[in-house]
């Protein structure tokens, strides 16, 4: 009871914004329930002259719940399938991520980007957008209107991706007969799962390919999903060393290890091994949509506490880093591709 009347307040109004925009981004996948989300929380918080008190609940939702969405996303994916796929395309999902990771560690002092930004920037281009967001935050300590800078970013070049890709398809001569190599394509170089959807949607669409092009593509977006376990764990060491080197407030390891990724594991193994003994995948959809809302529900959290004048007039850089990673990403994929035969 203490708890509702702490955080209820704030719960409610992330939730009343969450919901509509949950709605709008199954309508316009496009652009994603968890942009419009965010969008949203940056324009109700100007009309908030006094966030007193819905500041608890804004905050359990923006660094709790994120935290269980990504939980909820490891029911999403079975191990076996994953390991199938990345036979494949391991070393193209290993290639474009190492690439993007590299051009933002590199470009984060040439530019003068804050390395938070940065950091979630890389992360959020190279592995699965909002999600890698999601689940690399909490570990670097990034606060609300960062994680809103890389989100804004990545949403950008998404929206770029969906339009683009599809005629870049054509224009380059992938084959138009089956789904595989676009798919492959379109898992590797577009970043968030909404985004990934439209894209190879778009080329079965274009060739009648049934949605032969969408299962390869969510598939090898899943595989590359997985990094973001070895990617956590290795932030949260940096920042133990880092903060150890700078002979500032020691960081302890272990209060900072990313706890709930091993829950994400736990919760991939249980969908690994109920598919193993015969359970239909189908049967984790509804978490998996719990999981994808929830994510919409801490952007909202996010854009709440968000400063979008802030946001603005600092987002050129950002945005800069974000399209040097994108197409850095975009051109290793393709190079992978054609010398792995699989164009």
């Amino acid at each position: 009871m203490e708890f509702l009347k702490k955080h209820g307040k704030g719960i409610l109004l992330c939730l009343a914004i969450a919901v509509p925009s949950w709605f709008l981004g199954k309508a316009f996948p496009i652009i994603g329930g968890a942009v419009i989300a965010i969008l949203a929380g940056m324009v109700v918080t100007l009309l908030l002259r006094d966030k007193s008190g819905v500041e608890p609940g804004i905050r359990f939702v923006s660094k709790k719940v994120l935290q269980w969405a990504v939980i909820l996303l490891g029911f999403g994916m079975d191990l076996n399938v994953v390991v199938q796929t990345g036979r494949q395309s391991l070393p193209i999902i290993v290639c474009t991520i190492s690439v993007s990771l590299l051009v933002a560690f590199f470009l984060r002092r040439w530019m003068q980007i804050p390395g938070k930004v940065a950091t979630l920037v890389g992360v959020g281009s190279s592995i699965c957008g909002g999600s890698a967001i999601a689940a690399t935050a909490p570990v670097i300590d990034a606060d609300e209107e960062e994680v809103a800078q890389a989100i804004s970013v990545i949403f950008f070049f998404n929206v770029l991706a969906a339009l683009l890709f599809p005629a870049l398809g054509q224009a380059i001569g992938f084959d138009t007969t089956s789904g595989e190599a676009f798919g492959i394509f379109a898992g590797t170089a577009v970043n968030d799962t909404s985004s990934v959807t439209a894209t190879a949607a778009t080329w079965d669409s274009m060739w009648n390919l049934g949605s032969a092009t969408l299962d390869k593509a969510v598939t090898v977006k899943l595989t590359r999903t997985l990094a973001i376990i070895p990617i956590t764990l290795v932030l949260a060491f940096l920042r133990t060393r880092r903060e150890k080197q700078d002979g500032g407030n020691r960081v302890d390891f272990k209060k900072i290890f990313p706890f709930f990724i091993l829950f994400f594991i736990a919760a991939s193994i249980v969908t690994t091994v109920a598919v193993h003994f015969g359970v239909s995948a189908s049967v984790f959809d509804p978490v998996k949509e719990l999981s994808k809302f929830l994510i919409v529900l801490a952007m909202a959290a996010i854009g709440l506490n968000t400063n979008i004048v802030k946001l603005v007039r600092s987002g050129g850089k950002p945005i800069a880093l974000g399209g040097c990673c994108w197409v850095s990403i975009t051109a290793v994929s393709l190079l992978m591709q054609h010398l792995l035969g699989l164009m």
